[in-house]
C-alpha cells in the first residue's frame, strides 16, 4: 500500500479537529492574551514617560562611553518591557556578565547585564586594542570584571537620576553573576521591568539590560491624575489661598548669602609667611566690587561697607543672566 507524508495542516486538523492559528490569523482578530498571574501593568501613558527617561539614560550613557573608548559609538533604546525575572534569565547567554545591585533602604536588588560583545570590545578598548575580537566565550577574570564595571557603576549612577523624580531610589552595585541559573533577586514569577539599549560600533553590536523589580516601582504605576484632576476642579478662592501659603512659605526660607571678592594672586612666599593676624595684600582697590552668592548662585554685584559698626554689602546690579526683583538695591 502505497504512503502518503502528511503535510502540516494536515497533522492540525486530525489532532485539533480544525485550521491552524497563525500568527498572522491572530494579529488580524480581536483576541488578546490576558495572563491572570501576571498581568501587564504598564499603560501606554506610563511607557511613553519610560520610553522618555531611559532615552535620558542612553544619552548619557553614549556620551560618557564615546569618551571613555576614544572611538565612535551608537547608543539607542531599544525597548523598555514587562517580564518575568525567569524569562529575563532565560534571555542572558551562558556565561553572563551581570552585575548586582542593592536599592538601599528597600531590601530589593535589580540588575545590569552587560553583553558578551560589547564586553569584550570594552576590555580590548581600555587596554588599548583595537576591540575587533570575537566574543569571549569564559566567564571574566577578576581584572577584566573591574574594567567592564565601570559602564555598570555609571548606568547604575544614570539609573539612579532618571528614577529621582518618581522613585528616588540609593543604587550600590554589590555583586556579580556569570551564570544565570544561580542569579536570583525576586522569585521566577515576579513581574520585572527590563530595558533593552544597544550598543553599535563598527562590526560590533550587543545589548545592556537593566532589570528592576516591579515591586521597588510601586509607587509610579499605582499613582494617577487624581491628584492633578483634584487641583484642577478646585476653586478660584482655594487655588488663591494655596498660592498665599506657598508664598509666604518660600519667603520665610532661609538662604544664605555669601560674599566673593574679585580674584587676586599672592606669591609662594607671600603665602608661605602667612600666619594668624597677618594681613593679606590683594592688590584690589577699596572701591572693588564683590560678588554675592545666593547659595551656590552667584546673583548680584555688590560693594562693600560698614553699617553701625558691621560688615555689610550695597547691591549695585544683578549679574548678567540673572532678573533681580525691583528691591533688589538694597544694603544687606
Amino acid at each position: 500500500m502505497a504512503t502518503e507524508t502528511l503535510s502540516q495542516n494536515d497533522i492540525d486538523r486530525l489532532l485539533g479537529g480544525g485550521a491552524r492559528l497563525t500568527p498572522h490569523a491572530v494579529a488580524n482578530s480581536d483576541v488578546q492574551v490576558y495572563d491572570w498571574r501576571r498581568p501587564h501593568r504598564v499603560s501606554k501613558d506610563r511607557l511613553r514617560t519610560l520610553e522618555a527617561m531611559y532615552e535620558r539614560l542612553v544619552k548619557g550613557l553614549e556620551a560618557w562611553l564615546v569618551s571613555r573608548v576614544r572611538g565612535q559609538m551608537e547608543v539607542r533604546l531599544q525597548s523598555v518591557e514587562q517580564f518575568s525575572f525567569g524569562e529575563f534569565t532565560l534571555s542572558l547567554p551562558m556565561p553572563c556578565t551581570s552585575f548586582i545591585f542593592d536599592i538601599v533602604g528597600t531590601g530589593q536588588k535589580g540588575v545590569i547585564d552587560i553583553g558578551p560583545e560589547f564586553s569584550t570590545y570594552l576590555i580590548e578598548r581600555l587596554f588599548g586594542g583595537e576591540g575587533n575580537s570575537s566574543a569571549l566565550t569564559r566567564t571574566l577574570t577578576p581584572i577584566e570584571r573591574m574594567a567592564v564595571r565601570s559602564v555598570a557603576d555609571r548606568a547604575a549612577a544614570l539609573l539612579q537620576e532618571i528614577w529621582q523624580d518618581h522613585v528616588p531610589m540609593d543604587i550600590n552595585i554589590t555583586g556579580f553573576e556569570s551564570s544565570p541559573e544561580i542569579l536570583q533577586i525576586v522569585n521566577r514569577e515576579d513581574p520585572v521591568l527590563v530595558a533593552n539599549v544597544e550598543f553599535t560600533t563598527g562590526n560590533v553590536s550587543s545589548l545592556l539590560l537593566i532589570c528592576l523589580p516591579f515591586s521597588v516601582l510601586d509607587k509610579f504605576f499605582s499613582s494617577d491624575g487624581g491628584k492633578r484632576t483634584a487641583a484642577l476642579n478646585t476653586s478660584d478662592a482655594e487655588r488663591e489661598i494655596t498660592r498665599q501659603r506657598s508664598e509666604a512659605a518660600l519667603r520665610a526660607s532661609r538662604v544664605p548669602l555669601t560674599a566673593r571678592l574679585p580674584e587676586f594672586q599672592l606669591t609662594m612666599r607671600e603665602i608661605a609667611q602667612l600666619a594668624v593676624g597677618s594681613v593679606m595684600p590683594t592688590g584690589l582697590p577699596k572701591d572693588a566690587r564683590v560678588i554675592v552668592r545666593a547659595g551656590v548662585q552667584e546673583r548680584f554685584i555688590g560693594h562693600p561697607g560698614r553699617v553701625a559698626g558691621n560688615l555689610a554689602v550695597r547691591i549695585l546690579d544683578a549679574v548678567p543672566g540673572t532678573s533681580p526683583s525691583p528691591d533688589s538695591r538694597t544694603s544687606a
